[in-house]
């Protein structure tokens, strides 16, 4: 069973979350309620997010405030955050809240189908990047010559090797779709960014693989990083 992506609602106001759920519900992801800056710092500190929805007017600490305090932690500084906001203050509003390390900016009322698309990029680059972590866990594993215990572990290293091989092909080839729908519906700067991204690793974690193929050569392959 594939872990759904948690997404945190960010707002004051009990009836904006409640719309956001009916809107982001279609994507059947888990959908986490904050009311306030500091309920989403305390929610940070636990769970990992595909993505934080978070409203700019809240009494107490602000939507910029917030977003401040979440890319100051290591932890959470790489989550995208889509900021959502009921006031127009012109151009200098706006470039606050990518200042504050935003990757969108939509002003209230906004069409709720462009909202649930945004949300979904962010999604599938979230899963693709856990589906790389696996593949890499399981080349360290074989690399490190450890673990001798159940699972993947137990398999001979040709086996081993060609369902990493397989597993990852399947990713590729999914993180490849995934660029050429951003290309298609030119999508935001940072969504085609963080998948380009996604792809080096892709094919950093592709090299140490074939570099593990027998004859391939002496030496021990690089794994790609996982930042």
């Amino acid at each position: 069973m594939v872990q759904k992506a948690k997404i945190l609602l960010v707002d004051d106001r009990p009836e904006n979350l409640l719309a956001l759920e009916a809107i982001l519900s279609a994507l059947d992801q888990t959908l986490v309620r904050a009311s306030s800056g500091e309920e989403a710092l305390k929610a940070l500190l636990t769970d990992d997010f595909a993505v934080i929805l978070l409203d700019v007017q809240m009494p107490g600490m602000d939507g910029f405030e917030t977003a401040a305090h979440i890319k100051r932690r290591e932890r959470t500084r790489d989550i995208p955050i889509i900021f959502l906001t009921a006031i127009n203050h012109g151009p200098h509003h706006t470039f606050r809240g990518y200042a504050a390390g935003a990757v969108d900016y939509i002003s209230k009322p906004f069409d709720p189908w462009v909202l649930r698309a945004k949300v979904s990029v962010f999604v599938e680059l979230y899963m693709k990047n856990c589906q790389l972590r696996e593949q890499a866990a399981l080349l360290r594993l074989q690399l490190e010559g450890g673990g001798h215990g159940a699972g993947e572990a137990n398999k001979e290293p040709a086996g081993l090797l060609a369902e990493l091989s397989a597993r990852l092909a399947a990713v590729e080839e999914q993180a490849e779709a995934l660029s050429k729908q951003l290309d298609d519906e030119s999508a935001d700067a940072a969504a085609v960014a963080t998948a380009a991204h996604l792809e080096r690793k892709l094919t950093g974690l592709r090299r140490a693989l074939d570099a593990l193929e027998p004859g391939a050569g002496a030496g021990s392959p690089t794994l790609p990083s996982q930042s």
